[in-house]
């Protein structure tokens, strides 16, 4: 029964230009802002990116919050588990300091804050997990805040975790979905496997992954293929004649700088 389900699923198109790449900030312009706040993906549409990709959990209350690792030591200096804190504790941390002082102040962006400050841009949310102890109700609060702020055409959710992702598409059958994958994670039948089950609008393969013949082989799938992370100029341009669907940048600037010149188009 569960796979007759599934294969019920719509296919439903992946966000995409016809011109060009799309180029999206990496957890926003991360290179030179503090990342997953909200002006450092500012700064990514600032440079020329046409969205951002951004990392998602569900605190302890329920709230949908935008940041990567699973505690704050990192990017906020003080040690708490994103899963097991209130929302309350978590926007008192200070997000930006630790990227420079003028950015003391930013604060772990809830998502529904981000589709209202970027309204139009293409977001790539990744649904973030514990090994093992995966948030079941992570994937239906996206697709509730996705539906609240009308922006399911512009959204790409992605994962690593295959019942994340299928989690969401059940819960968001007609929002595009993208199936994350990296060097330890490719094996022979893996991705088969996974694209049947699934049933993904995209690949969102490590840049390392992308020889000639597997981008080859995965375009010719008709997914779109977003390939993470690139920032090499070479590497961009190289991807861009291949005809990837997307990038995700840490430096989307220089990124979009990349992609117009290797298909002789200035902005």
């Amino acid at each position: 029964m569960a796979r007759t389900a599934t294969m019920t699923l719509p296919f439903v198109p992946a966000p995409r230009r016809t011109d060009r790449p799309l180029v999206l900030g990496h957890r926003g312009a991360s290179a030179t802002a503090p990342e997953n706040t909200l002006v450092a993906f500012a700064q990514a549409l600032a440079e020329g990116a046409d969205g951002v990709e951004l990392d998602a959990w569900r605190c302890a209350t329920g709230e949908v919050v935008v940041i990567h690792d699973e505690e704050t030591t990192r990017t906020c200096g003080e040690r708490l588990r994103v899963p097991e804190a209130p929302l309350a504790a978590l926007r008192r941390l200070d997000a930006g300091s630790w990227k420079g002082a003028r950015f003391r102040g930013e604060r772990i962006p809830l998502l529904r804050e981000v589709f209202e400050a970027l309204p139009g841009a293409i977001v790539n949310v990744e649904l973030k997990g514990r090994d093992g102890r995966q948030d079941a109700a992570l994937a239906a609060a996206v697709a509730r805040v996705v539906a609240d702020a009308g922006a399911g055409a512009r959204v790409i959710v992605s994962s690593f975790d295959f019942a994340l992702l299928k989690a969401f598409r059940d819960a968001a059958p007609r929002v595009a979905t993208g199936l994350l994958f990296g060097p330890a994670w490719h094996r022979p039948l893996r991705l088969p496997l996974a694209t049947t089950w699934l049933r993904p609008s995209a690949l969102h393969p490590d840049v390392g992954l992308c020889t000639p013949a597997r981008l080859a082989g995965w375009l010719a799938g008709g997914r779109a293929v977003n390939v993470w992370t690139v920032d090499a100029p070479d590497e961009v341009a190289r991807l861009a004649r291949a005809g990837v669907a997307g990038m995700v940048c840490n430096g989307p600037g220089a990124a979009r700088r990349a992609v117009d010149a290797a298909l002789a188009r200035p902005r």
